[in-house]
């Protein structure tokens, strides 16, 4: 089992994963990393702990919203494909705003 050393907010940690996927682990490594460090630039060194727990929050977030785009979609299939752009970019607007509300709610921590 390969093992990988990944760098989340100045720190590095060894990390196994599965043949093949040390690729796939060490672009995940950057997502968090990058998501930690606009946390940063909001609110500051606030700790590792609690950095990694807002950071799991945000991006837990973001997965809940992709799914439920998905189950939108997946409701919508039955139509020309029209409708189904239509609520994407409608999705991904409300997303968008979203996220800059969380940006904001963080600034002010």
């Amino acid at each position: 089992m390969p093992e990988l050393t990944v760098t989340i907010n100045g720190r590095e940690y060894q990390v196994a994963c599965d043949d093949g996927q040390e690729d796939h682990l060490s672009k995940l490594a950057r997502y968090i990393d990058a998501k930690m460090g606009e946390l940063v630039g909001a609110v500051g060194q606030i700790g590792d702990a609690r950095l990694l727990v807002m950071t799991s929050l945000l991006i837990a977030d973001e997965l809940s919203d992709a799914y439920r785009q998905l189950e939108s979609f997946d409701a919508e299939s039955g139509d020309d494909g029209k409708a189904s752009h239509v609520a994407m970019t409608s999705a991904l607007e409300a997303c968008a705003q979203r996220i800059e509300n969380i940006a904001a709610r963080i600034e002010r921590a």
